[in-house]
């Protein structure tokens, strides 16, 4: 980004703005930091104005409709991580001649490689804070494909990284134990995720989502949501559902990823294709909704997430989720009271499973208290974290994002 500073000095008509958002992943593409990110942008928008989305270009992408601006750069794919890409800022001419019109009051990475290193970049030269939050388990993420001395090194960095912004977060209190985990020492603050699927549904929109998708009363419905990557643990799920022929049972499971057609070969060889449907990935938010509505409960022992925002987004809609006991991510439930927790092991998500679909009345129960306990709105969300900013600002004595 030392381009920057040549530009910094003769770029006249400078456009002032509030918040700087920095992710390598945005929609189009679909994870839990892109629905994130997008969701900090739209509400920070409603509520201050000023908000620049900073990301890799998504070949196809059309950001023209956004009430914020996007302001994205060259990207080339991510190896083996399709739709993922990623780039580098400081080599995009074009996108250099628009940050450097931008004067930020404050900018967020969340990321911390090509759109992170840009705004810890652009805080050091316009003398603003970088808050930085800590969103996924990257030792996992590139100890899959690289040696263990690489990887080291990239956690190194990541540390790094974090070590030099002004105020750290996480999504989630487990997942200060991540970070600690990984060598970082400074001070962390917890910052919960929302959700958009925040609304009282009426009765007619469960049976309605239902019908649609042309569930049998008698059929009990479990969904899995997410990147299909057996790091999520989707082999738990389809070795516990070939013990179940006997049961009616429905299972879908929404998204994309490298693992897809090895998943679809197990469930093949386990002679589930008439029980089990991959519906690919899901980009519209209303059929995603319709999803979470018909299902039941929400299989997601995933050993891999940190803080996944679909749990929640299960919730939202009454539906419970069964997740894997003792991991970072179940942190979040207790057992029999807002969700329910299994042994990574077959034999035991199986015997759940049967126990559950046993009682619906109970899984129902238990998908109510998940909406009350577990479920934040994103606009409630992003209000705190407004706040959060100005507490930063007023601290370094630079000027507060005022509300609309």
């Amino acid at each position: 980004m030392e381009i920057l500073e040549k530009i910094d000095k003769y770029i006249p008509g400078l456009e002032s703005a509030n918040v700087g958002l920095f992710c390598d992943a945005f929609p189009p593409v679909m994870d839990g930091v892109a629905v994130c990110m997008e969701n900090y942008a739209y509400w920070m928008q409603k509520m201050a104005g000023g908000v620049k989305v900073v990301t890799p270009n998504v070949p196809g992408a059309d950001y023209s409709k956004l009430d914020y601006q996007v302001l994205d750069y060259f990207s080339v794919p991510v190896p083996k991580r399709h739709p993922y890409v990623t780039g580098i800022a400081g080599i995009d001419p074009v996108f250099l001649a628009r940050i450097a019109k931008m004067r930020f009051k404050i900018v967020h990475a969340h990321c911390p490689f090509a759109s992170g290193m840009a705004a810890q970049r652009i805080a050091k030269l316009q003398g603003i804070p970088c808050v930085a939050t800590f969103h996924s388990k990257y030792r996992d993420d590139f100890g899959r494909v690289l040696p263990k001395v690489i990887v080291d090194g990239i956690i190194k960095y990541i540390i790094d990284f974090y070590e030099n912004a002004d105020l750290v977060w996480v999504p989630q209190e487990s997942v200060i134990d991540v970070i600690r985990e990984y060598g970082y020492k400074g001070h962390v603050e917890v910052m919960d995720n929302g959700s958009d699927l925040v609304a009282d549904y009426p009765e007619k929109y469960f049976v309605d989502a239902r019908n649609a998708l042309g569930i049998k009363p008698e059929e009990f419905v479990l969904l899995f949501v997410g990147q299909h990557i057996w790091e999520k643990n989707p082999r738990l799920i389809i070795e516990a559902l070939s013990r179940m022929g006997d049961v009616p049972f429905r299972m879908y499971f929404v998204g994309t990823g490298y693992a897809a057609e090895e998943m679809k070969a197990l469930v093949s060889e386990k002679g589930l294709d008439e029980k089990v449907t991959f519906v690919g990935n899901i980009t519209e938010r209303e059929r995603l909704t319709k999803y979470y509505a018909a299902a039941d409960l929400f299989l997601f022992p995933s050993l891999y997430d940190n803080a996944p925002l679909v749990v929640r987004e299960a919730a939202a809609l009454h539906t419970p989720a069964v997740m894997a006991e003792g991991s970072t991510a179940a942190t979040i439930l207790k057992d029999g009271e807002n969700g329910f927790l299994v042994q990574n092991d077959p034999a035991v998500m199986e015997a759940k499973l049967r126990e559950l679909i046993a009682d619906p009345e109970r899984v129902h129960r238990v998908g109510v208290q998940a909406s009350h306990s577990i479920v934040r709105s994103w606009e409630d969300c992003v209000g705190e974290v407004l706040d959060r900013y100005n507490v930063l600002l007023k601290i370094r004595n630079l000027p507060t994002i005022d509300r609309i």
